[in-house]
């Protein structure tokens, strides 16, 4: 009991301090703990894995509502019971954004940089916002104005992410290169440049809070045993959200272009070391409380099991 009692405490301390509005964390479940199920849920269910949050019910089912009006979500009423499954776009989306929580970023780098220049004339203030926002959740920086840079996104995603855009017919892609063996660019002026691309400092000090917030349970967990499955996944969901709200806005540049003691990299290996200890209980805990229209929750698919380099 006395295990238990001080990772609950532990636990409770956090959440306080996490960021946990409702339709985002309704995001955060559905991608980390129902996608890889199937995808499908009863609305019930997704109320009692909120209820930990202090999310209520009447929430619950408005973000849902939303989520479905804006085509992540189907639904299917049998009888008085509601049941919802991710549309092919919803899924699509969920891989696309998560892909990034659970992948590490390449450490082999060959200067390669991929640039978009896109012609602004002719664009709305309107579109050219959605355009930059775009871009930058896919990772890119702005090199300068209309001109945007990545140093791993493949071309054949870049052309699906210009032509969803709609900006294909005034875009040119071209790619460069960062001479590595150049003196001159490891004295200062690559990290300069990429400091004007993105808000490398910004992300840093939110970082450092996220590793402030979670290393006191990665030492409760180490020193104690017994948590139970319910609070295997609170912990889990606070953590994948809280770093999801983070390293989605991480470019996950190459090592070459950071200091060593760049603060992603501690919170990405903390977040994999809680997520493997955490993973189990939490998995039990979802199994046990998730119902479909076709009854239990499918065991959760092969690629599951990759997630952080491997789960066991």
């Amino acid at each position: 009991m006395a295990d238990a009692t001080k990772i609950e405490t532990a636990i409770a301390a956090l959440l306080p301090r996490c960021t946990l509005r409702a339709p985002s964390l309704i995001v955060t479940i559905l991608g980390d703990a129902i996608a890889p199920h199937g995808g499908s849920f009863w609305i019930g269910s997704l109320i009692t894995l909120l209820a930990p949050f202090g999310v209520n019910e009447r929430l619950v089912r408005t973000a849902t509502f939303r989520l479905t009006k804006e085509d992540w979500l189907s639904a299917t009423q049998i009888g008085r019971r509601s049941y919802y499954s991710l549309t092919a776009s919803g899924l699509r989306r969920f891989e696309q954004a998560f892909h990034r929580v659970y992948e590490s970023s390449p450490q082999a780098w060959d200067g390669s940089w991929s640039l978009a220049l896109v012609d602004p004339a002719g664009l709305d203030a309107e579109t050219r916002d959605r355009v930059r926002q775009e871009l930058s959740w896919a990772g890119f920086g702005m090199a300068a104005p209309s001109v945007f840079a990545h140093t791993a996104l493949p071309a054949t995603e870049i052309r699906r992410l210009i032509d969803g855009l709609g900006i294909s017919d005034r875009t040119v892609v071209m790619s460069a290169r960062l001479d590595l063996t150049n003196p001159s660019n490891h004295d200062g002026s690559a990290a300069a440049f990429v400091h004007r691309c993105w808000d490398l400092d910004r992300l840093a000090t939110d970082y450092r809070e996220f590793l402030d917030l979670f290393r006191p349970l990665w030492q409760v967990l180490r020193s104690e045993s017994g948590i139970s499955p319910e609070h295997a996944f609170v912990a889990r969901t606070a953590l994948i959200h809280e770093y999801r709200r983070i390293t989605l806005r991480d470019p996950q540049l190459p090592a070459a272009l950071h200091s060593p003691e760049w603060e992603g990299t501690a919170a990405r290996l903390l977040t994999r070391n809680l997520y493997r200890a955490l993973e189990a209980q939490a998995e039990a805990y979802i199994m046990a409380e998730v119902e479909t229209a076709d009854g239990p929750l499918p065991e959760a698919a092969f690629y599951y099991a990759d997630r952080f380099g491997g789960l066991r």
